[in-house]
């Protein structure tokens, strides 16, 4: 009874940080890493910095959608939490597993055999298009410890027992980041890899992590109560309700992600320098974007919780309190590095070509605005999530995206407004997806919806 006294959680600021904080790192794992390549590879060459700029990006869409699954499977387990049965956690729990290793052997066949052809409609350098394929050969790898993890960290964060999510995601950091140095420029007697390196250095990073929190669940005792030690047959019904939930969430992530990469290829073409300014920018913004993702998986869980234990009238109040916060801690990380930011990357970039950031430091200004309306944004965006009206989410982030794509094609096709304005279509992004969440919240519209 008192883990069932536990699942219900109230509206209060300290339950809203006490869940989203560990997930401000778990949630952005993945940024974590490709930060991390980044960093590294800016050191090494300009060719290598400006790949993992487009490749990592199309990492993060292939990362993004294990993630959006496990998301349907994360509201689906807080909603069985907040109802009280807690032993249909476990069985919800081994579907969503499954169904992620499916998608998961699906992605990776694509990587090794769809994306010569794929990156060759997009990339005109015949130098990236190379260096992106040797990232993957070794990167592609990691996706089936990516998509489980993923799986276990939506169970820990559906049930609001995030703490151990702060160790594991620590350890993916610092394994990648020792790998990252040895593996990409040869020390401690290791090869000179490169880009590859830092593939390699990531997935063995995913693997550790990986096989630390099977090593928690094995230990934890709570786990009985879920039922995660009983195997479950496969659930087809199940994995087909999870997916329905999913689906949209994954085209969400792929059309904004997706909006992304192909963002990062017409920056290519107007040339590599081009494309190393806003991969800087996309550095800092993957970084100060970690509390938005941390808040914002935290809404999933407050939001389906709330409606299991039958309190709708709480759903829209959790969401602004939540939205606050976000705000507030984006702010207060973001200011010094936008206003000073030659100060606050040198630890990170040292004296390699610093030159980048003075060419950089207009966009920053109108980063600053962007990470504002981001971090409002993306709490209300994900509320939707929680409430299950998923599809209404997918449907404003779509028509919310092509309005994006058109914008930046014209601008760098046909003015002279260049990386500044193309950037600044993130701004007018933002402010269509949140007038648009906020009016269908209002509308209650979602009162009727199952999950």
């Amino acid at each position: 009874m008192l883990l069932l006294r536990q699942m219900k959680l109230n509206t209060s600021y300290n339950q809203i940080w006490r869940i989203s904080a560990p997930i401000m790192l778990g949630s952005a794992a993945q940024n974590i890493v490709a930060l991390s390549d980044s960093v590294f590879l800016f050191h090494l060459g300009k060719s290598d910095f400006a790949a993992i700029g487009f490749v990592g990006v199309f990492y993060l869409v292939v990362a993004a959608i294990g993630y959006g699954f496990s998301k349907g499977g994360q509201i689906m387990i807080a909603r069985r939490a907040g109802e009280g049965c807690l032993a249909e956690v476990g069985r919800t729990f081994y579907s969503l597993v499954y169904f992620e290793l499916g998608l998961a052997v699906a992605l990776f066949l694509f990587m090794h055999y769809g994306c010569d052809a794929f990156f060759a409609l997009i990339v005109d350098s015949p130098l990236i298009h190379a260096k992106s394929l040797e990232y993957l050969e070794y990167r592609s790898w990691g996706v089936f410890f990516s998509y489980i993890g993923v799986a276990i960290i939506a169970l820990y964060t559906g049930v609001a027992r995030t703490a151990f999510i702060i160790v594991d995601t620590l350890l993916l950091g610092v394994v990648n980041i020792v790998l990252n140095y040895a593996l990409i420029f040869g020390h401690w007697g290791f090869p000179a890899m490169g880009i590859g390196g830092a593939a390699l250095a990531s997935t063995i990073a995913e693997i550790v992590a990986f096989l630390v929190f099977i090593m928690y669940i094995l230990l934890d005792k709570s786990a009985r109560q879920y039922r995660l030690f009983v195997l479950p047959k496969v659930d087809w019904q199940l994995i087909k309700q999870q997916y329905q939930l999913s689906a949209p969430i994954v085209a969400q992530a792929i059309v904004g992600l997706g909006s992304w990469f192909v963002f990062f290829g017409l920056v290519e073409n107007l040339g590599e320098r081009e494309l190393a300014i806003s991969n800087l920018i996309r550095m800092v913004y993957l970084a100060l974007s970690v509390p938005a993702w941390g808040f914002s998986s935290g809404i999933n869980t407050l939001v389906s919780n709330f409606i299991g234990q039958q309190k709708r009238q709480a759903v829209i109040p959790i969401i602004w309190k939540t939205a606050k916060m976000c705000l507030l801690v984006t702010l207060l990380l973001s200011l010094p590095v936008v206003l000073f930011p030659e100060q606050a990357l040198y630890p990170f970039l040292g004296g390699a070509d610093m030159t980048l950031i003075g060419e950089a430091q207009p966009i920053f200004y109108i980063l600053l605005g962007i990470l504002g309306l981001f971090s409002v944004g993306a709490i209300f965006f994900n509320g939707l999530a929680g409430v299950g009206a998923t599809r209404i989410g997918l449907k404003i982030q779509f028509v919310s995206a092509v309005g994006y794509l058109l914008y930046i094609y014209i601008v760098i096709h046909y003015t002279n407004g260049g990386l500044l304005w193309a950037w600044a279509a993130e701004i007018f992004y933002w402010i269509a997806v949140l007038v648009w969440t906020i009016f269908y919240l209002k509308s209650r519209d979602w009162y009727g919806l199952k999950v």
